[in-house]
């Protein structure tokens, strides 16, 4: 894929990895959509990025279904979907709570499922397209504390495994990534101390990925890229 002929949809893109993505893209000159939850942040990073903000909760199907008709009549279409949207907490079994682990499945896979729903109507109607779910290096093994956030991941990979195999025939292709600790505000979203030193990841590096990832040619795809700090301190 050519990037500059992209036009482009990322979930969670008023911050973090998100907002890291659709920045690298539109230095490629790709056309960018951002998505979420909060009206401010979503103007602001639509501002700074020169890109399409649309206010929408991924895990309301009324919400998906008005995000993607908005992006396929500002855009004129599109044909990348960054499936970056997502949330966590983290409490021992004994401690979790129906509602946080709801909502973190609302969130993480109903979300996710949602929004690649609604694109891939659209890109099997045009006959090609692309779909990047950002996973997790949690989602290849569990963790102390993770039922919530852990178990999402897991299933965002079966997910993305379903999808390649239901989508390849209309050359739809569809990857996924998995970040390690990342230096973004999601962990203190969640509750969780911040990553906050030079040698943990930033939203660029997998920014990075995933523009490398797309910009192969179309006739082949890398499934899957899991990225690690080459040598993280505490």
């Amino acid at each position: 894929m050519d990037l500059r002929n992209a036009k482009v949809l990322v979930t969670g893109g008023s911050s973090g990895i998100g907002y890291a993505t659709a920045q690298l893209l539109r230095d490629r000159g790709a056309q960018v959509a951002i998505c979420g939850r909060r009206p401010e942040a979503v103007e602001q990073a639509a501002s700074e990025l020169g890109a399409t903000g649309i206010v929408a909760d991924v895990s309301s199907e009324g919400d998906v279904k008005g995000m993607v008709a908005r992006v396929v009549s500002e855009l004129g279409g599109y044909d990348v979907l960054i499936n970056n949207a997502g949330s966590g907490t983290w409490a021992p079994l004994v401690e979790t709570t129906t509602a946080d682990f709801r909502k973190t499945w609302e969130t993480n896979v109903l979300g996710a499922m949602l929004v690649a729903r609604e694109s891939a109507r659209h890109f099997v109607e045009m006959g090609r397209g692309d779909i990047v779910n950002v996973a997790s290096t949690s989602g290849k093994r569990g963790s102390a504390g993770g039922s919530a956030y852990v178990s999402t991941k897991f299933a965002l990979s079966g997910l993305t495994e379903c999808w390649r195999a239901e989508l390849r025939q209309h050359n739809v292709r569809v990857m996924q990534v998995n970040p390690s600790e990342v230096q973004t505000n999601f962990f203190a979203a969640a509750g969780r101390p911040r990553p906050s030193n030079d040698t943990k990841l930033t939203g660029a590096d997998i920014a990075y990925v995933i523009c490398s990832m797309l910009s192969m040619d179309d006739r082949g795809f890398i499934t899957e890229a899991t990225v690690w700090a080459t040598n993280p301190k505490d």
